[in-house]
């Protein structure tokens, strides 16, 4: 296991920018961390994120994620919108 061995260990810190036009800020339903293992494939799922809007309409709210414009040609990061929140 790599966590039995510190330098086999990496991390990586992504940052979210929440833009919002009303009172209150969309947030992420919960903290999330996520761990990938070093034999993961190309492809995997690694984590799934929910957000949440205390300003939720009567008829929903939809959510769009998108890679920031510098991490967007990163070739190890994806983003699959599932038309989920």
């Amino acid at each position: 296991l790599a966590l039995d061995n510190p330098s086999q260990v990496g991390s990586v810190s992504v940052t979210v920018k929440v833009l919002d036009v009303n009172d209150n800020a969309p947030e992420f339903a919960r903290f999330y961390e996520a761990f990938v293992c070093e034999n993961a494939k190309a492809g995997q799922l690694i984590q799934t994120v929910s957000a949440i809007d205390r300003d939720d309409p009567q008829e929903g709210q939809h959510f769009y994620y998108s890679l920031a414009p510098e991490a967007a040609n990163n070739p190890n990061f994806t983003l699959r919108d599932n038309q989920g929140n």
